[in-house]
């Protein structure tokens, strides 16, 4: 079954009116897009008033029910994502004020759990904490984690470097994680960027995701990737030009 983010953007696709109807004439079904191609292709479609985050899914040759199959990480896209991310650091003492020193939007501890529990407080996009802030971090774990904000090791969010990790994470750095069918949903930057920057931000998610692969996945490995912009219908890339 899809998740509930593949079923919204499957509906809001079918919602779409005129622009959408132009931009799928536009491009060739059947057709696998070189990556530059692609790019290319997908800023034509982007028709929309507002400047369209383009977004690269990925399907992958892995079964997520297994712990041993699970793709994740991160990555600093060398042009960003076009997006001001606002970073909330849970960090005490001398890591707080590094932490404000680096330009960590919003700082705390114990007051900033409370905060999230009675207010339902998420004014932040990502959520970056020392090592021993965990275990009050605990305390919200469900809550955290259904939203994808949860601090972890392996996106390099729990972290002694709190500086580095906030100053990564301003210049451009991504999460990516496969989901339940398989898939990953990832930003890759604004329309408004250019075929040249996008694709250098696009290459450089795919070699990430391709060095993350997990050893115990057999067969092929990248299914498909495809990109579009909010508005626009996706256009199917050769992986293997990856």
């Amino acid at each position: 079954m899809p998740d509930a983010n593949t079923t919204r953007r499957f509906i809001l696709k079918m919602q779409r009116g005129k622009n959408y109807q132009e931009s799928l004439k536009l491009i060739d079904r059947m057709k696998l897009y070189d990556p530059q191609e692609a790019v290319e292709m997908v800023q034509k479609t982007a028709k929309a008033k507002f400047d369209e985050t383009i977004e690269a899914s990925i399907r992958l040759g892995v079964d997520p029910r297994h712990a041993d199959q699970q793709v994740r990480g991160a990555v600093v896209l060398p042009h960003g994502t076009g997006k001001k991310i606002k970073v909330l650091v849970f960090a005490k003492g001398d890591k707080a004020k590094e932490a404000e020193q680096a330009g960590a939007d919003f700082i705390g501890a114990e007051e900033i759990v409370e905060k999230i529990q009675k207010e339902n407080w998420f004014d932040f996009d990502v959520c970056v904490a020392t090592p021993d802030m965990m275990g009050i971090i605990g305390r919200i774990a469900r809550i955290l984690g259904p939203k994808g904000l949860m601090p972890n090791p392996k996106s390099g969010t729990v972290t002694i470097d709190v500086a580095k990790a906030i100053k990564d994470i301003k210049a451009g750095k991504v999460e990516y994680r496969v989901d339940k069918t398989s898939i990953i949903h990832v930003p890759v930057g604004r329309a408004s960027f250019g075929a040249e920057k996008l694709l250098e931000n696009l290459t450089m998610l795919m070699e990430a995701v391709i060095k993350a692969k997990p050893a115990s996945s057999k067969g092929t490995y990248l299914k498909s990737v495809v990109i579009s912009s909010t508005m626009g219908p996706g256009i199917k890339i050769n992986a293997s030009k990856f």
